[in-house]
Formats: structure tokens, C-alpha cells, sequence
């Protein structure tokens, strides 16, 4: 069986700039609130003429890029998702034609945060079976469509961006060691879209401070390996308690997490994609880490891997 890694990465954050302080004005929060409970100190909404689609093909030229590969050599887009630019087409099938892919497969995944792991487990199950070669994997949001600006539990919480990895075999020993999917529909109603976003905080809260810490010990172990192993975690950017709360798990030093919640705020299947660009470009990730991504989200839905980084 093949084994299969990220060759590539890619992210897409531009926008309007809305600070803590802009939100101020219109609700009755603080800036000081909404730090110190969530971490977050601005979040940039997409343009009104830029899309999921459009944000997706921006983070997918750059992973392209890194990973050296054509867009015409793609067998397979994965497109993680819960903010399509329409309820069909799919985003990947309007990606394909943008990128031109031709022979690409094409299908959009709902998972919403944990999208993206769920996105990186399905190409891993084709590139092993040797099915495909070559698989871009997205998590692009636009969820400044879908938030009530006047819902004060909720308008300081989301943004909007994307995130794409290539995915293709990479040497023995590296790449994806382990993976947990899991899902809980007890909970499904606790974050849904009813037009817009609803969420129960509480519940919310509660369910992911308690799975994201279980489910990165468990992808640790399914390696084979322990925490002691762990070089760096990267988790679905929700809320820095709840990120705090899985690196305690592990029992990692605070510089080992990627955190860039303050910056953009929760931007959904994107979150994880987007943290581990920004963390490469820090030098912080490095050729033979061993690290774990983590998310969770409405479903209730939560996604882990274990992957040694590097081709």
C-alpha cells in the first residue's frame, strides 16, 4: 500500500478586515469580551464578489504551485464545504473547469470543521489503493453569508477564507500515519444553519474541549506512537480554550500549536489548512515533524490525523 502525504499547500485570507472594535459599534460585546473568551481579535469577510469557488481556486493555484504538480495531472478534487457558491454545481466541479483538470473526479464533502480532515482521509484511502495519484484537497468557507451580524454569540465567532493541499505518495514513513473520523448526530441540532448560523455555545463548548483532546491521543496511538513523540499540533482555529484544552492533552509547550484564531477568527473546514500555512511559513513545521491536526465541528462531527511531514 502506498503511502500518501501533503505535497503541497496553499491558502487564500484576503478581505475586509472586521476588528473586535468594528463589531462594537453595532452589538453589545467588547473587545475585551470577545478576547478573552474566544482569543479572537479580527476576522476578514470575503469581498461581495468573491466566493467559495473563487477562494478555493486562489489557495488551489498556490499549493499547485508548491507541490510542482499541473493542475492537468489532478485525478480527484475534494472540495470540504458548508457554503457553496450554489446548492449544485458542486464547488469542486466549478474548480475543475477553472483550474483545468480535465481528468479530475469532482465532489464536494460536507463536514463542515472538520471538513478538511475528512477531505485528507478520503484522498489517502484512493492514493493507497492506487486508484489515484494526485488529489486536491480544499476547505474554503464563506460564512460571512450564513452569520446574523445582529447575533452577538455568533458574529464574533466566524470568517471567512480557504485552504487546498495536494495530496499525493510520498517516501515510507512519511505522510499519514493514522486517522479518526467520528460523528455524534445526538448533537446535530447544537450547530446548524436555520437560514442563518444557530450554535449552542455551551454545548458546543463542552463536546469540543472534551473530543479534541481524546481524539489526538487516539491518532497518536493508532501510530503506534506517544505523545511524547508529538512536534507540533494544529487544530481547527474554533476558540482558544478549547485549542488550549487539546495541547494540554498532548502536554506540549504553548509554541508548539499553531494559533492563528486571533487573526481570522473560526473560518470552518479552512481553519486547519490556513494555521498550517502560516506555520511553515514560520519555520515552526519542519521535515520530519511529527504532527497532529484535529478539528470538529456540526454534526455533530469531529476528524484527527497523525502525519510524520514531509515527501
Amino acid at each position: 500500500m502506498q503511502n500518501a502525504g501533503i505535497w503541497g499547500i496553499g491558502s487564500f485570507t484576503e478581505g475586509r478586515e472586521v476588528t473586535n472594535f468594528d463589531l462594537e459599534k453595532t452589538l453589545d460585546t467588547s473587545d475585551e469580551w470577545i478576547r478573552t473568551r474566544t482569543g479572537i481579535e479580527r476576522r476578514v469577510f470575503a469581498e461581495d464578489d468573491v466566493d467559495t469557488s473563487d477562494m478555493s481556486y486562489y489557495a488551489a493555484v498556490d499549493a499547485l504551485k508548491e507541490a510542482e504538480l499541473d493542475a492537468s495531472e489532478l485525478d480527484l478534487i475534494l472540495v470540504a464545504t458548508v457554503t457553496p457558491d450554489y446548492p449544485f454545481p458542486s464547488v469542486s466541479s466549478l474548480l475543475q473547469e477553472r483550474l483545468g483538470a480535465p481528468k479530475a473526479a469532482a465532489m464536494d464533502i460536507s463536514a463542515a470543521c472538520a471538513g478538511f480532515i475528512y477531505g485528507l482521509a478520503t484522498a489517502e484511502q484512493f492514493i493507497k489503493t492506487g486508484m489515484y495519484k494526485h488529489v486536491l484537497v480544499i476547505g474554503a468557507e464563506k460564512l460571512s453569508k450564513v452569520t446574523d451580524m445582529d447575533d452577538r454569540n455568533t458574529a464574533v465567532l466566524f470568517g471567512d477564507g480557504a485552504g487546498a493541499a495536494v495530496v499525493g505518495p510520498v517516501d515510507e514513513g512519511k505522510g499519514f500515519l493514522s486517522f479518526e473520523l467520528g460523528s455524534d448526530g445526538e448533537g446535530a441540532m447544537h450547530i446548524r444553519q436555520d437560514p442563518q448560523l444557530i450554535m449552542n455555545g455551551r454545548e458546543v463548548f463542552k463536546f469540543a474541549v472534551r473530543q479534541m483532546g481524546e481524539s489526538s491521543i487516539n491518532v497518536v496511538e493508532k501510530a503506534g506512537l506517544t505523545k511524547d513523540d508529538v512536534d507540533f499540533l494544529v487544530p481547527h482555529q474554533a476558540n482558544i480554550r478549547i485549542m488550549e484544552a487539546a495541547r494540554e492533552r498532548l502536554e506540549l509547550p504553548k509554541d508548539k500549536m499553531a494559533a492563528t484564531v486571533h487573526k481570522y477568527g473560526n473560518t470552518s473546514s479552512s481553519s486547519i489548512p490556513i494555521a498550517m500555512v502560516e506555520e511553515l511559513k514560520n519555520g515552526k513545521i519542519k521535515e520530519g515533524d511529527l504532527i497532529v491536526m484535529v478539528g470538529f465541528g456540526s454534526g455533530l462531527v469531529w476528524g484527527a490525523t497523525a502525519m510524520r511531514w514531509g515527501r
